[in-house]
């Protein structure tokens, strides 16, 4: 410990997209909170979100009924005690989102409330137009800029949870991290993960470059079940343009009235849901790539051209202009998509006040995982979830971590053992085994999965584990591409176990859902291996 910095705090967490500022804003009120984040504060996939909130807010819109939707789309998988909890808590939830200042779209004295795909109804939240997250974002920054109770270390990288005996139990009790060269020890009551997905081991994504798994490997590697890794949705509307990457086109352009065409021009959808352009996320975007598999190139088209030029800056001012920058005017031109991996149903499995399986350690967003999007999330249902769950966390903590105090003289952490050897990071380049790993997971383990790719992909990870070096030399860009790794072996196991096809989960070999895994979760911990059970 004499080489690492010891910071001590009540709660630290990790992760600063609404799940982490929410909770932290929350936490503040019981003690002293630390948010650690990886890149700065505004970087998050939070700040990327760009359709909206769902939450029941319109006179005839039921709570029943968003509930219902909900289910519908998680294919028969989700947890309903969760999803009742967030959707009946969900609205409290964005009234306190309001009472701190984040300003929705109005239409007159009306919410102006929109609707996506699988959704019976309007109930879609936006703010700015497209840029409802920057919004959150930046209402939640300057909350915690004047909160008193809270500090935000910026680009301090994650590395492993820290583990003590406190009382005869082994608990997590902080997490070693570093920012540039310095070594941290962060030392709390409870650490909360509020890292994000894993979304970047696929080559197409629309998700921030920062997010790749960091959380949910380092609870892996500390004993924590991990649940239902095998559902990664991909969003089915990514700009295509080549080399740079995918740009995400928000369902709402679908949901103000935008169709699909393929390459004659003919729009397809319907011919595959009775929602058409608005079945949820699984249906649609295995619809275009089967689309353009059989128009032989990569994308296909997303018209919008119903809608005037002024309509469509004033509704979608980011997508617009950032098209428009790509020369490409949505009023007058067609837009090439293509699906890109978005969004993780999986991670850490945690009850529903945001516990894991090992003491100490809290998890909310999209590194938790409660089972409450099934199969396949439910447009919109994101950062609902990421603000419901994330506020139950104090209501636990209070009850168990309020009184839990660590003797700092006698503090017995396990530090991993590669601590003791640490060195100045060193600047080896890992860019060409990122590119192969993540091409390998979206040709092999991506929209469609079948036994033997599968396979081939853990061929190539248990050939390749010693290709990030020593852990104690490893560079951050090193230790992303292990943690990538891991939760992509964790993908890849939990794909080939679970062998039918449900939500986003499809395997060519077992092309149809069974019965015999309906309601049944996969869960794996590093110490005892794989089980199944039902939420």
């Amino acid at each position: 410990m004499e080489k690492i910095k010891e910071i001590n705090t009540d709660y630290l967490i990790v992760g600063s997209g609404i799940a982490g500022l929410f909770t932290a804003l929350n936490l503040s009120r019981l003690g002293k909170v630390i948010v650690i984040t990886k890149k700065d504060l505004s970087e998050s996939n939070t700040s990327l979100a760009q359709g909206g909130i769902a939450a029941v807010s319109a006179e005839g819109d039921s709570w029943e009924s968003h509930f219902e939707d909900t289910i519908r789309a998680g294919a028969g998988l989700c947890n309903k005690k969760a999803v009742e909890i967030m959707v009946r808590e969900g609205p409290g939830r964005i009234n306190e989102l309001m009472k701190m200042g984040v300003s929705f779209d109005y239409k007159g004295d009306q919410l102006d409330l929109t609707r996506e795909g699988g959704h019976s109804r309007k109930r879609i939240l936006h703010a700015r137009g497209d840029r409802i997250g920057v919004e959150i974002i930046e209402v939640l920054s300057e909350k915690i800029a004047v909160s008193g109770n809270i500090e935000v270390h910026e680009n301090t990288f994650l590395l492993e949870l820290l583990k003590s005996n406190y009382k005869d139990e082994d608990r997590v009790c902080g997490v070693l991290a570093r920012t540039g060269n310095l070594f941290r020890a962060y030392i709390a009551r409870a650490v909360i993960l509020a890292s994000g997905g894993c979304s970047m081991i696929y080559s197409n994504t629309t998700n921030s470059r920062a997010i790749t798994g960091d959380g949910i490997a380092a609870a892996y590697r500390a004993g924590a079940d991990i649940m239902d890794m095998e559902f990664e949705q991909f969003h089915p509307t990514a700009l295509y343009n080549p080399p740079e990457p995918f740009f995400l086109i928000s369902e709402s352009v679908r949901g103000e009235g935008g169709i699909l065409l393929n390459k004659k021009g003919k729009r397809f959808m319907p011919d595959y849901h009775p929602m058409a352009e608005l079945a949820p996320r699984d249906i649609v975007a295995r619809a275009i790539y089967n689309e353009a598999r059989k128009d032989s190139r990569p994308y296909v088209w997303l018209d919008v051209r119903k809608h005037e030029v002024s309509f469509l800056k004033k509704r979608f001012p980011l997508i617009y202009s950032t098209l428009k920058e790509k020369g490409i005017d949505m009023a007058k031109d067609l837009i090439p998509v293509a699906p890109a991996a978005h969004y993780l149903m999986g991670g850490i499995r945690t009850d529903l006040y945001g516990r894991s399986s090992v003491k100490g350690l809290y998890a909310c967003g999209e590194a938790a995982c409660t089972g409450v999007h099934g199969a396949n999330r439910l447009a919109s249902n994101s950062l609902l979830e990421g603000l419901v769950f994330s506020g139950r966390i104090p209501l636990r903590i209070l009850a168990e971590e309020k009184d839990v105090r660590f003797p700092m003289d006698r503090l017995d952490i396990e530090l991993p053992e590669f601590v003791t050897a640490f060195q100045a990071y060193n600047t080896l380049s890992f860019d060409e085994d990122r590119q192969e790993f993540r091409e390998k997971m979206t040709e092999r383990a991506g929209i469609e999965r079948e036994a033997g790719g599968l396979i081939s992909v853990l061929d190539w990870l248990e050939k390749n584990r010693g290709i990030c070096g020593k852990r104690e030399k490893l560079s951050d860009e090193g230790y992303e591409l292990m943690n990538m790794m891991t939760v992509g072996e964790l993908t890849v196991r939990a794909s080939l176990l679970r062998e039918e096809s449900r939500g986003c989960h499809y395997r060519k070999d077992f092309s149809e859902s069974s019965a015999d895994w309906e309601n049944k979760h996969i869960v794996l911990n590093k110490n005892s291996g794989s089980e199944v059970i039902v939420l």
